[in-house]
């Protein structure tokens, strides 16, 4: 253990720093796949249906890098806290909306207050893990999201068939937002449980105390610490930017793919249901083999699996086992993403000043937001244009540039760590 490592055990952080997380985003993942219908009830067309869903990513955009200053000035523990309150208020309003212009306000609002929630327990991880355990914690924290969005539309499908009201719907997510306010306030504050933040070498050399770490912390700001990190949010926010839109790409055109070759709406959910199965199953090994070998073995290879995947995809339309080949990419893709749960928030953790990481990984979760929000515009303008193959051939090529872009610049600024001997007290 090096000495700026302090112990750690997933044990005794989990529960308080898992759970309000596990709750936040199983609402999320239950209001999702009913906004568009909340909106049609609403008198929205098709068209405005979909924008309205959009508004929750662009919410989420809207909100990471406002959300990074925020955190930093209040402490990770008050701005979740925050960030569940606002997204009530957002969902009240969404409950009560006359139209779907008041709709689309409450979405954008709950966007925001999504973006703020997960900044908060992303910067908390990158402060207090230790980098012998950060791709696990971080990969570990993907996964609980992803068990939300996995959990949450269950949950909202029973509600619907026990009440028969799609409004219903979004007391879960009130539900789950108290609740997670309730953790946070009950549980211990895993910030308290680990002491205050490492003290962290200045520029100088010399250490500095948790006191003139926020005074050099307001002084820098929010806007001076992006112009201080700017090329590599631009080279390796470039690279993050491809792996959001190649994920978000794959949600968008496995549904689409599924309507365009006559698959029914129900092995078209069982499909996808399976595939985020396998999806969800391999985010702790993800973690395992960037904290083993190193980010490159995890990112690299699913980048080249979600190119290579698509590609497939976009020759297999009109061969007479297109259903089956379907099935089979749907799968390879999910594995491929599995592999990459929590590259994200890793490689912006590791990039991170260890001073003031809130604000760098604000922005760098903008870069990775943006290409999230854009990929669906994409694929919807090029199906339209030319063909959904023709739009599936360009996420894959897009994945492939990833790659390529990402193994030049991960070794230029994430230089391999030696291998640490097996850490003895990760479980206790």
């Amino acid at each position: 253990m090096t000495s700026d490592e302090r112990p750690f055990s997933f044990r005794a952080v989990a529960l308080a720093a898992f759970l309000p997380t596990l709750l936040f985003s199983t609402g999320e993942g239950a209001i999702i796949p009913i906004i568009p219908i909340a909106a049609g009830n609403l008198g929205a067309t098709l068209a405005m249906a979909g924008f309205i869903a959009s508004m929750l990513m662009l919410g989420e955009l809207a909100g990471d890098i406002p959300s990074g200053w925020l955190v930093s000035r209040i402490g990770e523990r008050t701005a979740m806290i925050g960030a569940a309150a606002v997204a009530v208020a957002g969902v009240v309003v969404c409950l009560v909306a006359p139209n779907y212009w008041v709709l689309m306000v409450g979405i954008f609002v709950v966007g925001i207050a999504t973006a703020v929630f997960a900044l908060a327990r992303h910067a908390f991880m990158t402060t207090y893990v230790p980098v012998r355990y950060r791709a696990r914690a971080l990969s570990t924290l993907g996964g609980i999201f992803r068990a939300g969005w996995f959990i949450g539309p269950l949950i909202a499908s029973a509600v619907i068939a026990a009440t028969g009201s799609t409004q219903s719907v979004f007391w879960i997510f009130i539900v789950s937002c108290l609740g997670s306010v309730v953790v946070l306030l009950v549980l211990p504050d895993p910030e308290r449980m680990f002491g205050p933040a490492p003290t962290t070498a200045g520029h100088g050399g010399e250490r500095l105390t948790a006191g003139e770490e926020d005074a050099e912390e307001r002084t820098r700001g929010l806007f001076a610490t992006i112009w201080a990190f700017r090329g590599v949010l631009a080279r390796m926010g470039s690279g993050i930017s491809l792996v959001a839109a190649v994920r978000s790409a794959r949600t968008v055109l496995l549904p689409l793919w599924a309507v365009s070759i006559g698959l029914s709406e129900a092995n078209t959910a069982l499909i996808i249901g399976l595939a985020g199965a396998v999806d969800f199953a391999l985010f702790y090994s993800s973690g395992q083999l960037m904290d083993r070998f190193g980010r490159m073995w995890s990112v690299v290879p699913s980048m080249l699996g979600l190119g290579i995947g698509f590609l497939v995809l976009s020759l297999s339309h009109d061969l007479p086992g297109a259903v089956v080949w379907y099935i089979g990419v749907a799968l390879f893709l999910a594995l491929a993403n599995g592999i990459g749960s929590g590259i994200i928030m890793t490689l912006g953790a590791d990039l991170a000043p260890k001073e003031s990481p809130a604000a760098f990984l604000g922005a760098w979760r903008f870069t990775g937001d943006a290409g999230q929000a854009a990929a669906p515009l994409m694929v919807s303008l090029l199906t339209g244009l030319v063909s959904i193959a023709f739009a599936s051939a360009v996420m894959g090529v897009l994945g492939l540039a990833g790659a390529v872009l990402l193994a030049r610049f991960i070794p230029r600024y994430i230089p391999r760590r030696p291998r640490p001997a097996p850490p003895a007290g990760l479980a206790e």
